[in-house]
């Protein structure tokens, strides 16, 4: 009898982790590296939002909270989905977790049994197939093509839906594209999703307010409202509040469902932490000023590099909606040698080789369930993509 459980053993490591360590270790060692595989703002929380944890500490707001979050974050929940997404829930249909990562696993595991089979698109999160397997569920991928910006198509998704499908995950924009579907391309796939009504629907919306020019962001409850009583809408206050440390993540759906995950949650961690669910209170609550400010820079950056990419020998790269990520293709140098005589024959040596010999960490596509790509995170300066870029450009140039 070993140790440790079976289960570890179908589950693999972050790979945006393991890439953003190794560039932390070079760094450390006195290597010159642009680390372009983290995927967090590069902006400070705003002041108010501040203030507010501040002053939850001087009100002495420090003790356990209820399981579910506290009162006032989860008024705050429903006032934003009615405000901005056009949903209407009870509070007794929201919960708060540490993250949106927190959520999406007790979504899964308080539903999954053995067998239960969880629509998953590639590219995707690389957390997605491993939190299905943890739960217990199997992963069901569905491949996109970018040639159709790397957005689920009808067609492919009825293919792939049994009776034993349970749930679909969809996330938009998405991390690692930065896709985001249109009203349209979301009815389609509603529209699908409402012939079969064994399957639920976790969406992962993190990414919401970060989407560039004129796109307008939807989300599948609200763009089919037949759908919302197997809608589970997950968000958080990671992205656009620059809040990645305070750990906050929400949802609203069916009531059963959020009682089921708040019992999950109570024999888990039980509540969040006190403070940040306050200063997330002011965060969903206050001046939203920040976010005209957070997208402009974001699409600035978004623009320079998709740019720049193109101008690299091999590369391919689409331009992508939202959040802050591009993924490239570099098919046309798969088979190339670096100067150093390795043959590129995979997404993975690319990005190997690349930090080695130019110091840019990016992430292979491949982890993303889909390559030969590769990940590009977008949230630092624009001086600095200029010169990963220019990096980027001299390494797929010197490729033979």
């Amino acid at each position: 009898m070993g140790l440790l459980a079976d289960t570890l053993s179908r589950v693999k490591p972050s790979a945006t982790i393991l890439m953003t360590q190794k560039a932390r270790e070079l760094k450390a060692q006195g290597v010159d590296v642009i680390s372009l595989s983290v995927g967090e703002p590069d902006f400070a929380t705003p002041d108010h939002i501040k203030q507010a944890g501040i002053e939850a500490i001087n009100r002495n707001e420090t003790r356990y909270t209820p399981v579910s979050g506290i009162p006032a974050l989860r008024e705050a929940v429903v006032k934003k989905f009615k405000r901005e997404n056009g949903l209407d829930y009870k509070v007794s249909q929201t919960i708060v977790g540490t993250g949106g990562k927190h959520i999406i696993y007790n979504a899964l595991l308080a539903t999954l049994n053995p067998g239960d089979e969880v629509i998953i698109t590639r590219p995707y999160w690389v957390s997605y197939p491993e939190i299905v397997t943890l739960c217990g569920g199997t992963p069901v991928f569905v491949e996109t093509q970018m040639a159709h910006g790397f957005k689920l198509q009808a067609e492919a998704l009825e293919r792939a839906l049994t009776p034993k499908t349970k749930w679909i995950i969809l996330n938009s924009p998405s991390n690692p594209s930065g896709a985001a579907y249109t009203y349209a391309e979301m009815k389609a796939v509603t529209d699908v999703l409402l012939r079969h009504p064994q399957v639920h629907i976790l969406t992962d919306d993190i990414y919401e307010h970060l989407t560039y020019g004129e796109f307008a962001f939807v989300t599948p409850a609200q763009v089919e409202p037949e759908l919302y009583n197997r809608t589970v809408t997950m968000n958080g206050v990671s992205k656009a509040y620059a809040m990645t440390g305070w750990r906050i993540g929400y949802a609203a759906g069916p009531e059963p469902i959020i009682k089921a995950m708040d019992f999950v949650q109570g024999q888990q961690t039980s509540g969040a932490t006190s403070i940040s669910q306050w200063a997330a209170v002011a965060a969903l609550e206050g001046p939203q000023d920040h976010l005209v400010r957070f997208r402009q820079a974001f699409q600035s950056r978004r623009d320079l590099v998709v740019s720049m990419l193109n101008q690299a020998r091999g590369l391919t790269c689409t331009t992508p909606e939202g959040a802050f990520y591009v993924f490239p293709s570099c098919a046309e140098l798969i088979g190339k040698r670096t100067e150093s005589g390795t043959v590129i024959e995979t997404d993975q040596d690319f990005v190997t080789e690349l930090l080695q010999a130019e110091g840019v960490a990016a992430v292979h596509g491949s982890a993303f369930g889909l390559g030969p790509n590769l990940r590009i995170s977008y949230a630092t300066s624009n001086a600095v993509l200029e010169e990963a870029c220019t990096r980027i450009q001299r390494f797929c140039a010197s490729l033979r």
